[in-house]
């Protein structure tokens, strides 16, 4: 008798794919700090704009989130962020800090 493997290969391989996904969108993404893909999770769950039926897939994902976070920890603790969000980001807080010293014309 054989077994078939594929049901299990289906779903080992599903789980493999959308393992940590936060983790990933969020060093693409450019935010800064330790454990930023599972503080994107808890914000989403708490999030009450977040829809009832992404919430179970969140839940789902924050494990191995939390682990690719934890894998990621030195590359977060070294790495300088040269996204193009932040550089707008740091441009308009400069730009902040500017006007609230000298408001621009109106």
């Amino acid at each position: 008798m054989m077994k078939s493997y594929l049901p299990t290969i289906i779903l080992g391989s599903g789980l493999l794919t959308v393992s940590g996904c936060s983790s990933v969108m969020t060093h693409t993404g450019g935010q800064d700090g330790t454990y930023p893909g599972t503080r994107a999770s808890y914000q989403m769950l708490t999030d009450s704009n977040t829809s009832w039926g992404y919430k179970p897939f969140v839940v789902l994902d924050m494990p191995f989130t939390a682990v690719a976070d934890t894998v990621l920890i030195p590359w977060d603790m070294y790495r300088t962020d040269k996204s193009l969000k932040s550089k707008v980001e740091a441009s308009e807080s400069a730009n902040l800090a500017t006007n609230s010293v000298l408001p621009p014309v109106q």
